[in-house]
């Protein structure tokens, strides 16, 4: 039997099918290699405890305390200390020490420990919903062996991290393409709720979040505990879940959820044989104009607040919750969710109808231009606010890991509003056409799109693939006496029709070109969205800024002078500056000290007062107090500063901008 190639047209529309599909993969890909490349890293820090990490006590503590950055939650098991052979020497009994803006807790000791090293080892939920988990050890007499092993692996990290990363990645895909795609079809193109590609992409993030919401809710005692599997069937642990904030807005998700689905049934149910009774019974009257617009009004007040409580289950469990201004900071991350989603989820549903309805309005293509310049321009506002409010200095925004994340989601939007200006101009072109472009029969927009020859063409082909393939079937059909030949007639069948509709739908070159830019646009939103799911994940610069301003370890190097910068605020009128501070020549024995004094803008900064003490916590030796002269406006000396001992050094300096506002800032250096 001879085999026959397939015709040239149809290996280009089996390539072109393929590349939206390789564009999918390649994404999912990308998305995947992000998730695994940055694991969930604490929102909130260990800032301090006593004892210190490393100190040496003359005698047993009653009880220890650990101090964060930011809010968290604690169980009774979350502060374990352990003797040398790894017996638990706690109570068990968590103590709530906080006050105003200090975040302590503690948990009290057994008496009479006998001397040797002690191991403490902890583990919280941040106030945004991520584990974090640390150990330390102090001595009591002297350092002793010890059996205890100092965990390695890092709170929700490993296989359990990276299966929990890909949920949360997909409940954002997921959401975004749910609000995007029902507002696409209520906003911009109503005919849309009766086609089988926009139903089924729909209905597809629906199920998309569903699980993924399912899946975070079972993996999130393994994520937040063990790092295990198995303990995803823990129920008492899956209890515990439930009462926590995270637990609640995971419960929420999927209530909401439940609403969404009423509201899917509506819209492609009702909704969608409403508007075609209405279309096949000819003009419709203005009763049945003001009953379609009803019924769209309610879908979209109901889609709206279903929509913004999904949402704000994001926000009340993540970064919104937290921080400063979270009354402010929610509400806004709410909106700049659900104008992400117009706008991306939108885009998505535009490239579906682009490729698998050709018969969509030119009109509906326009009207999502406008909504989405809507989305941006809302994107863009809450953006400016929430990115201020995460970052908080120039500083941190280059010299972090979230701003530079930062700076690459700007990147990216940038270059989805430059494609989305190419799209715009597809669409204008659209729109000049004449309006009898808009039909969709095939011989119509063949014709004249390519000219009378390949009309013809295409009629003849038509003509040839309607011809019925003689494959009998039935129970009283005779067998065919080839069949083989009879599957290839019928894949022949296939790829004739496949490549008749894709000439069909490329006859139009503007709708060509809209979809060519579109689906690079979808591209870029992928990778987008992977982007802004792995900030969601990393530390604010604010944090980390404040973080290494309190406690960061500076390590001096033989013979060369340490030097150091310490940013100060001290809450009142031109309250903020920053410390430049020179120990030379940074080694044990006599050191010269210098300090300069910047005020906000880089001018120097003639303080009332600045007092500087220095401490080994290691050794107990401290706080030695220095206080230095002025030699010029803003610059301090002093010279014999004595550091008997090398070790870890705390370096405390003491601002006083005026009468009233003072604060102390602090600072590791390693002195060799």
């Amino acid at each position: 039997m001879t085999a026959t190639a397939p015709a040239p047209s149809t290996a280009r529309a089996r390539a072109t099918a393929v590349l939206p599909r390789l564009a999918l993969v390649l994404a999912a890909l990308l998305a995947t290699l992000f998730t695994a490349a940055a694991p969930a890293t604490a929102h909130a820090a260990l800032t301090a405890s006593d004892p210190k990490d490393g100190a040496v006590v003359a005698t047993a503590p009653a009880q220890v305390t650990l101090s964060f950055s930011e809010q968290v939650a604690l169980g009774d098991d979350s502060i374990r200390v352990l003797d040398p052979r790894g017996k638990r020497v706690d109570t068990g009994e968590l103590r709530d020490m906080c006050s105003g803006h200090t975040i302590r807790y503690g948990t009290a000791l057994h008496a009479g420990l006998p001397n040797g090293t002690y191991t403490v080892a902890w583990r919280a939920i941040s106030a945004d919903s991520h584990p974090i988990a640390g150990a330390f050890t102090f001595s009591i007499g002297e350092p002793s062996a010890t059996d205890v092993t100092l965990p390695t692996a890092q709170a929700g990290g490993g296989p359990v991290g990276i299966a929990y990363g890909i949920a949360r990645y997909a409940a954002y895909a997921g959401f975004t393409v749910l609000v995007g795609g029902s507002a696409f079809i209520l906003l911009c193109w109503r005919r849309g709720a009766a086609e089988r590609p926009m139903q089924k992409l729909v209905v597809r993030a629906w199920v998309t979040l569903t699980a993924a919401t399912l899946a975070m809710l079972v993996l999130r005692t393994p994520y937040t505990g063990s790092g295990k599997f198995t303990d995803a069937f823990d129920l008492d642990g899956l209890r515990a879940v439930l009462e926590t904030k995270t637990g609640a807005s995971l419960i929420s998700r999927l209530l909401l959820l439940g609403a969404a689905a009423l509201f899917i049934a509506v819209l492609f149910g009702v909704f969608a044989r409403r508007l075609h009774d209405a279309e096949a019974s000819g003009p419709r009257s203005a009763e049945e104009v003001k009953d379609v617009n009803d019924l769209t009004f309610g879908l979209a007040i109901g889609g709206a607040v279903v929509s913004g409580g999904i949402a704000a289950t994001w926000a009340l469990s993540e970064h919104a919750s937290t921080g400063i201004q979270p009354g402010l900071a929610m509400p806004a991350d709410i909106l700049h969710l659900l104008a992400v989603a117009t706008w991306l989820g939108g885009l998505t549903a535009l490239l579906v109808c682009l490729h698998k309805v050709p018969g969509i309005e030119r009109e509906a293509v326009r009207r999502f231009s406008r909504v989405a310049f809507g989305s941006v321009l809302v994107l863009a506002v809450t953006g400016v606010y929430q990115s201020w409010r995460q970052v908080g200095s120039w500083s941190a925004l280059t010299g972090t890991d979230y701003g530079r994340l930062l700076l690459l989601k700007v990147g990216l939007v940038a270059v989805l509003i430059g494609l989305g200006y190419v799209s715009r101009k597809w669409t204008a072109r659209l729109a000049d056409a004449p309006a009898g472009l808009a039909k969709t029969d095939a011989s119509e927009d063949v014709s004249r799109e390519t000219g009378p020859d390949v009309s013809r063409e295409t009629s003849s082909d038509v003509s040839r693939e309607t011809e019925p393939v003689s494959v009998p079937t039935g129970a009283g059909a005779s067998p065919d006496p080839d069949p083989e030949r009879a599957a290839q007639l019928a894949r022949q069948h296939a790829a004739r029709e496949s490549a008749r509709k894709k000439q069909v739908r490329d006859a139009d070159p503007d709708r060509t070109g809209l979809r060519r830019s579109v689906l690079a646009e979808a591209g870029v939103a992928v990778v987008l969205l992977a982007v802004a799911t792995i900030l969601t994940s990393t530390e604010p610069g604010r944090t980390v800024e404040r973080e290494a301003a309190r406690g960061a370890t500076a390590t001096a190097v033989p013979d060369r002078a340490v030097k150091i910068t310490l940013p100060f605020d001290t809450g009142g009128q031109n309250g903020k500056g920053s410390i430049r501070l020179e120990l030379d020549p940074g080694r044990v024995g006599a050191n010269t000290l210098h300090l300069w004094a910047d005020s906000g803008d880089g001018r120097p900064f003639d303080l009332p007062e600045v007092k500087v003490a220095f401490t080994l916590p290691a050794k107990d030796i401290g706080p030695l107090p220095v206080v230095p002269d002025q030699a010029a406006p803003g610059h301090w000396t002093a010279s014999g500063v004595q550091l008997p001992l090398a070790g870890e050094w705390r370096i405390d300096v003491t601002v006083r901008t005026s009468d009233i506002d003072q604060t102390t800032v602090q600072k590791t250096v390693k002195i060799g």
